[in-house]
């Protein structure tokens, strides 16, 4: 049986969606990987181009809010900012919680290229987060 994970952030809008992209690539077939924000912000267009530019493809990905996935049991709930953590509702599921506080690309400041700049190195971090997960958790 699919093991089912949720990845959760504050606006569903960078983190928890590149994470969410790494996930579904490195899983494949062993999970069903959701993502949610306690708020939903839209999917950030800079999150979009830097996975692109990294093979993945999430420009179809939608904002959710936690709330959506209620009914769901999820095996695990992986929090990838403090915020969510703090705030993440309730799930009446025996869903082990994984928390890892990723920098907010979407809060860089600087010029393009510092911003840019900010957005990989985020993403290089959840890549790297979200390949040890699926080899730690869904062997």
């Amino acid at each position: 049986m699919k093991k089912k994970i949720l990845v959760l952030c504050t606006g569903n809008s960078c983190r928890s969606q590149i994470a969410e992209g790494y996930l579904r690539f490195f899983a494949a077939d062993k999970a069903e990987i959701y993502s949610a924000g306690i708020e939903t912000h839209g999917v950030n267009p800079k999150a979009i181009e830097v996975m692109k530019h990294d093979g993945i493809d999430i420009s179809a990905h939608t904002s959710n809010h936690v709330n959506e996935y209620s009914p769901i049991s999820f095996d695990y709930l992986i929090t990838v900012c403090d915020n969510a953590q703090e705030n993440c509702p309730y799930f009446p599921s025996q869903a082990i919680r994984l928390h890892y506080n990723f920098p907010d690309p979407a809060k860089a400041t600087g010029n393009n290229q510092e911003v840019w700049q900010n957005f990989v190195a985020v993403r290089n971090m959840i890549k790297s987060y979200s390949q040890q997960f699926v080899f730690k958790y869904l062997k």
